[in-house]
Order: structure tokens, then sequence, then C-alpha cells
């Protein structure tokens, strides 16, 4: 049977992919403030034995709508934003098996600090952390991280080609610094660490130049398990060459579809397979006890909805100034250096469907769960949508964004998850160990470090290779 799982997706802000709904009397993302928010939902999620809660982040504005902030600042679109690492740190001291998938960019934090912070979370997650890689799609975080004299083309696929080399230093500060048993702590000889069992990694590159030796001792899982979200042509390579999970996010299910085929391709030409990566997809499921009150809720939330918020919204992802058209224009035509894969799954679609969307339609889709569909019914009625949508494309999950928080993610639990377990497709225990183990607990040999098949293990010693990071075989969860 398919086994179906679940991640929840949240941004450390106000409006994450549902603009206006901050307004309904039972939302309380106004309290992304208050770390009791996040340690409750925290704790809730891991009663639904969700895989984790993932953190979207951005560093810059949606300033493209109108070449103005002010839309955005207007529907809280994703601003204000505070920074998400401080909020895992909190999560995970209230709960036990919850994973927690990290964004941050890559263009925007040297990688040797950054490789210690990494370090210190999956310490204190007890090897819980997950890190979602983004290069940058936004204009304004460029703008506002430049040094003096630096020139930035923020070009799509150059920014994937700093990215390459970004891994490459963690992988050799995280993997081939330090030997797995390099630390002692011996009371009676009164040596800590084995200096001959620490090295440099002598990184001289294209953009970075770290000479010296990872100032952390290794970590339960050494490297997170990585995550990526760039599903455009650029993007899938650097996904088969580096991704554990993948999140994709396409309005039909045949634009999800082609997205995993190219995946599974592009994996295979990386010496990986489909069974090497977790993908899951975007959506948002509103439900209730049954079909009339989930309709009726569904539609209550939609009148909520700002529209403007939205297209802000969409204007930043699909890198094309909405304001500029006519709510009855169709999106064709567009060229975008922010989120490829956004604007291809719309146009796609659109020939698929023999169509073409308006910006109105789009503005309507975007308005509740963004770039990914919305999916309306009791839980059993739920439960065969997101079976049929398995099915038809091959995905392992979905990433849940929320119309109201924590209340969407409160309605699956208590409606969907159980009809899911009762058909035996959903968990109804966590796995042991890390999360790289609980992701993929049914193949054979997994352990804590990342497979010998995935390109951070060309930079490990052989003093770390041990029964815990043997390679990953067998069926697919």
């Amino acid at each position: 049977m398919t086994r179906i799982r679940f991640n929840a997706f949240d941004m450390n802000c106000v409006v994450h992919q549902s603009p206006g709904l901050w307004r309904h009397p039972e939302d309380h993302s106004r309290d992304y403030t208050d770390l009791r928010y996040w340690t409750d939902l925290a704790q809730l999620l891991e009663t639904g034995y969700f895989d984790g809660l993932f953190l979207a982040d951005v560093l810059g504005l949606y300033d493209l709508y109108g070449a103005s902030p002010d839309a955005a600042l207007r529907a809280a679109a994703q601003v204000p934003v505070n920074d998400p690492l401080p909020l895992v740190r909190a999560m995970a001291a209230v709960t036990d098996n919850l994973g927690f998938g990290l964004t941050t960019g890559t263009a925007f934090e040297h990688p040797f600090p950054f490789a210690r912070r990494i370090s210190t979370l999956d310490h204190l997650t007890d090897g819980r952390l997950g890190w979602n890689v983004v290069t940058g799609y936004l204009p304004s975080a460029a703008e506002n991280t430049q040094s003096r004299g630096q020139l930035d083309t923020f070009e799509h696929d150059t920014r994937y080609d700093h990215a390459d080399e970004y891994l490459e230093v963690l992988y050799k500060l995280w993997e081939g610094s330090w030997d797995q048993d390099a630390v002692l702590a011996d009371p009676v000889s009164g040596v800590y660490t084995d200096p001959a069992k620490v090295r440099p990694i002598n990184h001289a590159g294209t953009h970075y130049t770290v000479p010296g030796i990872h100032v952390s001792e290794p970590s339960p899982q050494r490297t997170p398990v990585i995550f990526q979200a760039g599903a455009s042509s650029r993007g899938s390579t650097f996904a088969a060459d580096h991704a554990e999970a993948v999140f994709v996010a396409a309005p039909t299910k045949e634009a999800l579809a082609s997205t995993v085929r190219t995946l599974t391709a592009k994996l295979a030409d990386a010496g990986r397979s489909r069974e090497d990566v977790v993908v899951y997809a975007l959506l948002t499921v509103i439900t209730d006890a049954t079909e009339d009150a989930a309709r009726a809720k569904a539609a209550e939330y939609r009148s909520y909805i700002d529209h403007e918020g939205a297209l802000t919204l969409m204007s930043g992802w699909m890198g094309v100034d909405f304001s500029s058209f006519d709510l009855d224009d169709p999106v064709v035509g567009i060229e975008s250096n922010a989120i490829q894969s956004a604007v291809a799954a719309f146009q796609r679609s659109a020939g698929e469907e023999g169509r073409e969307w308006t910006v109105r339609e789009v503005a309507e889709f975007g308005g509740i769960g963004g770039l990914g569909p919305v999916v309306v019914g009791s839980g059993e009625s739920v439960a065969d949508q997101l079976e049929n949508w398995v099915e038809a494309t091959g995905v392992d999950g979905f990433n849940l964004a929320y119309a109201v928080t924590p209340g969407t993610f409160r309605d699956v639990i208590d409606h969907v998850v159980p009809v899911l377990q009762a058909r035996g497709e959903y968990p109804t225990t966590y796995a042991p160990g890390t999360l790289r183990e609980k992701l993929f607990a049914d193949r054979t040999g997994a352990g804590p470090l990342v497979p010998h098949n995935h390109s951070a293990a060309r930079y490990r010693p052989a003093s770390t290779v041990s029964a815990a990071s043997q390679p990953l075989t067998g069926a697919t969860s």
C-alpha cells in the first residue's frame, strides 16, 4: 500500500502562503513572535506523526509588485519576517521525534560560520535537523547583502554554480575535517581531542578560500538531511546531486508528475535512484467532519483572501510585476530569473488543460496555499484525494501549507490522519534515530550519515565509514 507522509509548512512571519487569512478570528499567525506558539505547534504536529516542520525563509522583500514594498507591507506578505534558526532549539526541547527543515540561503552567509551553526543545531536536536538549501530569488536580498565592490549578477543558473561550491566547503568541513573517533574525552590522559585525527580542509575555490579545520566536533548526522526545492532544469540537477528530500509545487497533477519524472531522470544521471530521495508536494487541506462542513469552511476562508497580497507573492515567485497586467490578461510568455519552475508549472498546466491562466485566476489560486493545490472534503474524501495525487504523480507525501494556523494542522490530525492510519497508509509511531534514519527507516542499512552514493560522502575519511553509514538499498517506503 502507498505510505503517505506529511510535513508542516510554516514561516517565522504573519503571512506565509495564504495572504489575508491572518484576519480570520481562528488564525494565530500573528503570534509568531511568541515562542509558546512555536513550541505548542511542534507538540501538536508530533501527535500527528508528521515527519517534520519545514520552516521557509527569505531575507529580502517582495517588492517587485508595483516596484515597491508597499503592497507586501500592507498585506504582511512574508514581511515582517524573523530568523527561523532560534525556533528550532526551542521546539526540539519540547519534542522527541519531530524533524526540522531549516531554510537558509547560500548567497548571504559565509559557509565557515554557517557550518558551525548547523553542527550546533544538529547536536541540540539529537540529529533531527534538515537544511533546505536555497540560492535566493529576491533581488532585494542580494542588494542588501553585497559587500562594497562586489558584483552580483544574480543570474539564475549562476546562483546554483555558486551553491555547488558552497556545499563543497560544507561537506569538507562536516564530513572530512574530523575523524569519527577524534574526540577521546579521556580524563586519565587529559586529552579531549586527538590532534592527529583532525585535519584542515585546504579549500581554495572560485568563491571561497577556507584553509582550516571545522571548529565543531562531529554531530549525530554530520551533514544534516539536505532538502531542496528548486524544480527548474538547473535546480533539479542540483537536487539530483545533493538532495535527500525534495519539495515540489505545481497547480495540477500533470505538471507535478512531469517534475517528478524529470527529477527521477536527473537522479539516474547522478548515479542515484528515486529511492534515495523523499519527494513532498506542496498542498493545503481544508477538512471537517462532513463534506458540507468542509466546503463551508473553505468558502469562509476564501472570503478572507487578499488578492493584491496573493499577486505580490506571485510576482516575487514568478519574477514578473503583475501590477502591470490587467486581471484578465493571460499568464504567457514570461521569462523568469526567480523561481523558474513556478512560471513553467502554470504555463505547462495551461497547455495541458487547453487554456491559459489569467492573472485573476492566478491571484485566486494563490490566495490559499500559494503555488500548491487546495484539497477540500471530509477526512475520508481528503484521504481518497491524497491517494489519487500520490498514484498520479509519484510523490511520497505532502508539505502541508495552512489556511489558518494551527487550526488547519489540527483539522488534518483530527480528520485525515486517523483515516489514513486505518487504511495502513500513514505511520502510527516514529522510527527511532536521527531524521535521516526516520525518513529512510524502511530501507536496508539506513544510518545517521549520508549514504555512499551521496555527493557529501566523497569527502569522508575512511575512519568515519561504519555500519551507520552504509548505502541505502531496498524498496521505497
